[in-house]
């Protein structure tokens, strides 16, 4: 990791609940620049619902793996500013994570069994006043940004072995039915869920499924939008090897219907044909 970040030129990402409207993605960047004018940043997003740590959970593990070895993820969704929840920094083999101890970090963490948690004490690197309310500005980026010059991770603070575990819904497999849900929208109105391409081919060993999700009503899995013909319905493995309903040149979401809350948490059910 240090010899990356060694030449000043390391990449960190930023992953926020942020939006666009407001200056706190661009401060952030500033806050990075100024500590070392030669860093790269790349926006994974900023259009997290607000809060929503499983919502960028599942964003961040779909899209970390895709950047240089020694990127910094910086992922700044924290309802819990301000409380006694710590800023940590996951070190793995190939990549950095510095996020509030909320259980955003908890899927990643889980994989990588040799990975070390730091809880990041060492005030030396953050900005000299910290805020109660921005500390995506004020411990975070100054963080990722010391990292991106090569300091040592461990200098940071000390290792923990209790980071805050994050309740991820699995699918639940009944007989010749998988149950799920509705984890994501993307911006097309896709909805992706938590059933994954491994358990949609135990489940069906070569057979025909018939997909529900409310009142969509779904036969067979497609395997690209344009199996279908535009404006109709359809089920197929998403990029992220994860089930998605979506519309061809529609919207999925607005056509499950409205719902209170939206379409995340709807109950999928796969019935094997």
């Amino acid at each position: 990791m240090g010899s990356v970040g060694a030449r000043g030129t390391a990449f960190i990402t930023l992953l926020t609940d942020f939006g666009l409207t407001d200056p706190y993605v661009g401060i952030m960047k500033g806050v990075i620049l100024g500590i070392n004018p030669k860093a790269c940043i790349v926006d994974i997003s900023h259009q997290i619902d607000p809060g929503h740590i499983l919502q960028a959970s599942f964003i961040l593990k779909e899209a970390f793996p895709y950047f240089p070895k020694g990127t910094i993820h910086t992922i700044v969704v924290d309802p819990g500013v301000g409380s006694e929840r710590r800023a940590i920094l996951l070190v793995t083999e190939d990549y950095l994570f510095v996020a509030p101890d909320n259980g955003l970090l908890w899927p990643i963490i889980s994989e990588h069994k040799n990975g070390k948690v730091i809880h990041l004490t060492e005030a030396r690197f953050f900005r000299p006043c910290i805020s109660d309310t921005f500390h995506g500005r004020d411990i975070f980026a100054p963080v990722a940004a010391h990292l991106s010059l090569g300091q040592e991770p461990f200098d940071m603070g000390p290792i923990i072995n209790d980071p805050l575990p994050l309740r991820i819904p699995e699918p639940k497999r009944r007989g010749h039915q998988l149950e799920g849900q509705v984890i994501r929208i993307d911006r097309f109105g896709n909805l992706i869920t938590n059933i994954d391409k491994k358990a949609l081919e135990e489940l069906l060993q070569g057979r025909d499924c018939i997909v529900q999700v409310g009142s969509i009503q779904i036969k067979g899995v497609s395997r690209t939008y344009a199996d279908v013909s535009s404006g109709k319905e359809l089920v197929l493995i998403g990029s992220s090897e994860h089930l998605e309903i979506a519309v061809n040149q529609g919207n999925a979401r607005e056509r499950l219907g409205p719902r209170p809350s939206g379409a995340i948490g709807a109950r999928v059910v796969i019935k094997r044909a």
